[in-house]
């Protein structure tokens, strides 16, 4: 039973409900719905091993016989053995090291198949579980606990995307280069300016173009959005991402979203420091764009391995110049020995130490940090040394 409420769980913290996204984050809301699906895919395995050893030891029978038994005579048992089946499929290729050897478009259509698992188990246990049919308040309980995920899935990861789309149509109107593998996809439609959307938010994306469309891609804007055009900006990652270069202006976009916390709404003060690394530039430089502050109020630290790294140089040193905002280029390979966000030219001394220096005033700012997994821990760890508290200092992590 608990393993059944805990397969529900992280179907509703997946089901991209807007006040929980808001509340959350998407970041927090992953690692969250990870532990819960680990969780439950154990208890399940413990639960298949557990009630075939007991029903052998009380019929005297094979341990293999009975399995057997259980899943041809009892009620919906074929149905959740696909559905277990579908969700240990689902368990192993989340697992860290299955994960790194799937791009990211197999792994979230494989991820699909938990719907599926969940669906299928549920016949079993109306039918057979008796702690499900025991009572009538069990039996509500379990309807509508099954029904709350099920709508939740249906309006918000199914009917909401299809209506925004069909209200906005967004098409490709251009596709720019901005450095080797990385192009930005500039887009238009209608009525944008009634999509509820911020700088620093994140949409699963779909082109109508070549093989692979139905695999949606998550990208930030990187640009703030101005109610007419919209932008994105994608580094050469995978399949996916990388046939974004050759589409065609005209292409329809199909759109889930947005998503994401990395917005003025978690900011506590006036002052902002932004940190970016390679392409994390994306949603700091539309926050840049968009928040509001006086100059001097305002920093970049954009960390990148050499001038032809750095996105949006022209961009950002035309922003800086118009409302004030300092902006320091950390250019080289990174520092040696320890785990540093910095290059080796500020080797010498302790990370904190080099950002008090580029940023007097640090402990006074709200820090947005977007780059690499370690690379953000090492951000972050500096930013509190320096006497930031933590929760000021903001960060969302794409991980899958």
């Amino acid at each position: 039973m608990l393993s059944e409420d805990l397969l529900l769980l992280q179907l509703l913290l997946m089901a991209r409900i807007p006040w929980v996204e808001r509340s959350y984050g998407q970041d927090e809301l992953v690692r969250r719905h990870r532990l819960a699906g680990f969780t439950s895919i154990t208890l399940m395995g413990a639960h298949v091993v557990l009630i075939t050893v007991a029903y052998t030891l009380t019929d005297r029978s094979g341990l293999v016989s009975e399995a057997w038994d259980l899943v041809t005579t009892y009620p919906g048992m074929l149905l959740a053995t696909a559905g277990t089946a579908a969700l240990v499929m689902v368990a192993v290729t989340s697992v860290r090291a299955a994960r790194r050897r799937l791009r990211y478009e197999s792994w979230h259509l494989l991820h699909l198949y938990a719907y599926l698992g969940a669906g299928l188990a549920l016949p079993h246990q109306l039918w057979t579980g008796a702690d499900f049919t025991s009572s009538p308040v069990a039996t509500v309980f379990w309807w509508s606990a099954y029904a709350a995920a099920a709508a939740a899935i249906l309006v918000f990861r199914l009917g909401m995307p299809v209506w925004l789309n069909l209200r906005h149509r967004l098409v490709v109107e251009r596709v720019v280069p901005e450095a080797r593998g990385v192009v930005s996809i500039h887009l238009r439609g209608r009525r944008l300016d009634r999509l509820p959307v911020a700088a620093g938010q994140f949409f699963v994306w779909r082109f109508l173009h070549g093989t692979g469309w139905t695999r949606g891609n998550p990208f930030s804007l990187s640009a703030a959005p101005d109610g007419t055009r919209l932008r994105i900006t994608a580094k050469d990652l995978g399949d996916g991402s990388r046939r974004l270069a050759s589409m065609p202006a005209g292409t329809r976009v199909l759109f889930e979203g947005p998503y994401g916390r990395l917005t003025e709404s978690v900011r506590s003060g006036q002052k902002v420091t932004m940190i970016a690394s390679g392409i994390g530039i994306t949603p700091l430089r539309a926050l840049l764009e968009a928040l509001p502050y006086r100059p001097g109020e305002a920093v970049l630290l954009y960390r990148a391995r050499n001038e032809s790294q750095l996105l949006f140089r022209r961009e950002l040193d035309a922003l800086a110049a118009r409302r004030g905002i300092r902006v320091h280029y950390l250019l080289g390979r990174r520092v040696r020995g320890r785990a540093s966000w910095l290059p080796a030219q500020y080797g010498a001394a302790a990370d904190e130490t080099i950002l008090q220096y580029l940023v007097p005033d640090i402990a006074e700012h709200d820090v947005y940090v977007c780059g690499p997994d370690a690379w953000t821990e090492a951000v972050i760890a500096s930013a509190c040394g320096a006497g930031v508290p933590r929760p000021h200092i903001h960060s969302e992590r794409f991980g899958w």
